[in-house]
């Protein structure tokens, strides 16, 4: 954390409330990962008692989220925070926003499952390898947010474009299971709304990407792209 110059406060309750939130932060963040991991593991293995403990504990998450602004507002009002504090405080509230979302995710596709068992599913090979590439950028992207690490970011922001690559392969497999049995067009249906759901959650991580190089650089990197981006993260 000396990187994020906790230690030049002159308060050293600053310091530990700015240390405590970043970690809460960090558990809410395990928190969704292992629901998504979870929800997607149920629906390889038809598990519609894990999945109904997905949905059971989405609550944990959204209490979370609650927590944790409530606490920056607190030391927003009570600190009055400059600067690179201002710009954690924020940054954590909009990850905290993040990460809900993530978890509404996994709790939407858990439901799909409750909600259409014993019917038959089109094939989610490439549904759950691009479950997995989510999942990986989630996990490198709350790693790269415990170490504000400016590079680790970019890194992970760039791996969206192959979770957008896998959602177009999804989508055609999807379209060519319904063209060939029409029947199965409700089953295609929430397939591929939860494919498009798992694809939003790389654009979240995305979101996070941001927040992160904005806390570092004092940049905002959002609505960039292609040399824009590069330019804007590598700009002193």
């Amino acid at each position: 954390m000396d990187n994020m110059n906790l230690g030049k406060h002159i308060s050293g309750q600053f310091n530990t409330e700015l240390e405590n939130v970043r970690n809460q932060v960090l558990v809410m963040g395990g928190l969704v990962e292992q629901q998504l991991t979870d929800a997607l593991a149920a629906i390889h293995d038809q598990d519609l008692d894990a999945a109904r403990r997905i949905v059971g504990s989405d609550h944990k998450v959204n209490a979370m989220e609650v927590a944790i602004d409530e606490e920056c507002t607190r030391i927003i009002a009570k600190r009055q925070p400059t600067a690179s504090d201002l710009r954690l405080v924020m940054a954590i509230i909009k990850t905290i926003a993040e990460l809900e979302r993530i978890g509404d995710v996994a709790e939407r596709i858990a439901r799909m499952l409750t909600d259409n068992a014993n019917k038959p599913q089109p094939p989610l090979v490439s549904l759950e390898n691009m479950g997995r590439r989510t999942i990986k950028m989630l996990h490198d992207v709350l790693d790269a947010f415990a170490r504000m690490d400016l590079d680790a970011a970019v890194a992970v922001y760039q791996e969206d474009d192959k979770v957008d690559r896998d959602y177009e392969s999804v989508i055609r497999e999807l379209m060519t299971y319904m063209m060939e049995d029409p029947r199965t067009i409700p089953q295609v249906l929430n397939v591929l709304w939860a494919a498009r759901a798992i694809e939003r959650v790389g654009d979240r991580c995305q979101h996070i990407c941001e927040y992160i190089i904005y806390f570092v650089k004092g940049k905002d990197v959002r609505h960039t792209k292609g040399d824009e981006f590069t330019n804007l993260v590598n700009k002193p």
